[in-house]
């Protein structure tokens, strides 16, 4: 029986300089930028994802501090506080869990021992790990302490959620952002730990074990721990599919030229090969994204003329909606189905611009001309060249009051002639000499109004009944501006 416990491939192949860290050269050029110059900042906020090196960082960065040599950012391997610090080790550098210590008491201890000087090291170190899990009270109890703590007091807090934390602890503190792991850099990394692993396996499954870490190195080596353990020392994509239950790189194109092409058989097929498999749908729905992010990405080079990017940004956003539905839903396999088919309807449609661009394209340019849409004028008919008692008033409506206009005249933004021929069609009881109207020719167009005497139109209109004025000046509050005859046959 062997005496050592095995670690796992994360903790063995945990960095140990920071030449080692992966991916977040930005944080380690500022961190050695401010080793040099001797501007050692008295708190620091690692914020970032998982497993992208926020906690590694702050040991390698005490370490750096407490070296005998030092302070320096690359310290030889046989330093023996480096190493007790890489090991959890030293007593002048504390790591505090905040989840399991975010009590105002604990907090309040931790201000206490502060205050005594470092027994081995240079500096006494607290590294708090998910800093955003302390409570408001202990927060509060950390304030003056992290504001101005003891000259040999060096504080390192690590969160993945920052916005949890309080910004007067932020405001205290120099922040440094990890970034997620590009893939590239995940399977490289990968690629050496298999080589030095002894294990053959193949590029296109280092490639599916970065897409699942989705950024992080921690999970991709937990995750190529378990093949291992799996599959011994040869690993196939196949094994990587079977495992975690993925869909091939091939089944994802040919469902992203189904949805593109609206081909709801194939649809239907591979999603029931998914479901007959045990696929995980969810999966499935984040790489098609990622294989339409690519798609689209193509689309607007220059080089590229298939004018598609439109549609796959809407089919991008149907899929972002789905997202939720697939995830938490009660049917995968349903929700899954449901959100492909919106997404091909979403990239079927089209929007205006871009219809009037593919127009414009079909148009020859010639006849691209501007034309008069504004209707010709309309000349008025006259069926006797006496007025009679059909004669109807002739009003300017105000904006004024837009609501209280009848339906027949809605929609008129601005003042317009409005024909109130049922209300102002006078009564049997007036003569034709009180109204004297001058027809109009019927061969002269009706091209513009001629406004007339506003004391002649006034003293006309106070011949007409009283119904009729009341209407048109409380309701419609009109102006007056003409009278002229019209057709009874038109009349409603």
């Amino acid at each position: 029986m062997k005496s050592d416990a095995y670690q796992v491939i994360a903790r063995r192949w945990r960095p140990k300089q920071f030449s080692e860290l992966v991916g977040q050269d930005h944080v380690v050029r500022t961190l050695g930028n401010a080793i040099d110059l001797g501007r050692i900042a008295h708190a620091y906020l690692f914020v970032g994802p998982r497993g992208t090196g926020k906690t590694t960082s702050a040991r390698l960065f005490a370490k750096s501090l407490n070296w005998e040599e030092g302070p320096s950012l690359e310290v030889p391997h046989d330093s023996e506080i480096g190493q007790a610090i890489m090991d959890g080790r030293c007593l002048d550098v504390i790591e505090i869990d905040g989840a399991s210590n975010n009590s105002v008491e604990q907090v309040r201890d931790l201000r206490d021992e502060c205050q005594y000087a470092p027994s081995q090291c240079r500096f006494k170190i607290y590294v708090i790990d998910e800093v955003h899990m302390l409570s408001q009270q202990a927060f509060n109890a950390l304030l003056k302490t992290l504001e101005e703590p003891p000259p040999h007091v060096k504080f390192v807090f690590a969160t993945t959620e920052s916005h949890k934390v309080l910004p007067t602890i932020v405001s205290r503190c120099q922040r440094f952002e990890f970034r997620s792991i590009p893939v590239p850099l995940i399977v490289q990394k990968l690629k050496e730990i298999c080589e030095a692993e002894g294990i053959d396996v193949e590029d296109i499954a280092l490639q599916a074990i970065a897409r699942m870490a989705m950024g992080g190195m921690r999970d991709a080596q937990s995750i190529l721990d378990q093949l291992i353990s799996f599959c011994g020392k040869t690993i196939q994509q196949s094994d990587v599919l079977e495992v975690y239950g993925l869909a091939s790189a091939q089944k994802i194109s040919d469902l992203e030229t189904a949805v593109f092409e609206g081909d709801y058989d194939t649809i239907l097929k591979i999603t029931d090969e998914f479901s007959e498999n045990g696929l995980d749908f969810y999966r499935a729905l984040l790489d098609l994204s990622d294989q339409f992010r690519t798609s689209l990405v193509e689309s607007l080079k220059p080089t590229e003329k298939t004018g598609n990017s439109e549609q796959i940004a809407r089919i991008l956003d149907e899929l972002r909606e789905g997202e939720t539905l697939v995830r938490s839903g009660l049917s995968e396999k349903s929700n899954f189905e449901v959100t492909l088919f919106r997404a091909v309807e979403a990239g079927r449609t089209r929007s205006i611009d871009q219809v009037i661009r593919k127009i414009s394209q079909i148009i020859p340019p010639d006849s691209k001309k501007k034309t008069n849409l504004k209707p010709p004028p309309v000349p008025l008919e006259v069926t006797s060249a006496e007025p009679s008692f059909t004669d109807t008033v002739k009003a300017k409506v105000s904006c004024e009051s837009p609501s209280s206009i009848d339906k027949k005249i809605q929609g008129i933004s601005e003042p317009s002639s409005v024909n109130l021929s049922e209300e102002a069609v006078p009564t049997e009881d007036m003569s034709k000499e009180e109204i004297h109207l001058e027809p109009i020719e019927p061969e002269k167009k009706k091209t513009d109004l001629q406004v007339t005497d506003p004391e002649k139109i006034k003293s006309r209109m106070e011949k007409l009944p009283r119904e009729v004025r009341e209407l048109i000046d409380e309701k419609f509050r009109g102006e007056y501006f003409s009278i002229e005859k019209i057709d009874r046959n038109i009349l409603i």
